[in-house]
């Protein structure tokens, strides 16, 4: 059973940047491949961006490509996810996800990952 909490979220303004950390225990966190997605009021849950197991591999939502960036410390059992040049319509609550890495695991897909965080509040003002 893996736990994972989020941190970071927080109020900034338009072009400011925030570093989201979520943090796992209660399993062996090298193995898991983990996921950011977002959530905005009347919206639906949408992928933001993942990393596999060991960093083979990154994945961006094309919208946030060059704007974010994910990385993982096993040592520490985190995954950061690190925000640039913020606007408004990032404004969401963010949240961690995490799934066994199979090989061929769709990260991209909300369905597939096991274990979630309880989310972190990032508002973006203009």
């Amino acid at each position: 059973q893996v736990q994972l909490v989020e941190s970071g979220g927080g109020l900034v303004q338009t072009g400011a940047s925030l570093r989201l950390s979520c943090a796992a225990s209660g399993g062996t966190f090298s193995i898991y491949g983990v996921g950011w997605f977002r959530q905005a009021p009347g919206k639906e849950r949408e992928f933001v961006a993942a990393i596999r197991k060991n960093g083979f591999g990154t994945i961006y939502e094309e919208s946030v490509k060059g704007q974010f960036t994910i990385s993982r410390d096993d040592a520490k059992n985190t995954v950061d996810l690190q925000m640039d040049g913020l606007k408004p319509e990032d404004t969401a609550i963010y949240y961690c996800a995490a799934e066994r890495d199979v090989g061929f695991t769709n990260f991209r897909s909300a369905y597939v990952y096991t274990y979630w965080g309880q989310g972190t509040q990032v508002t973006v003002s203009s």
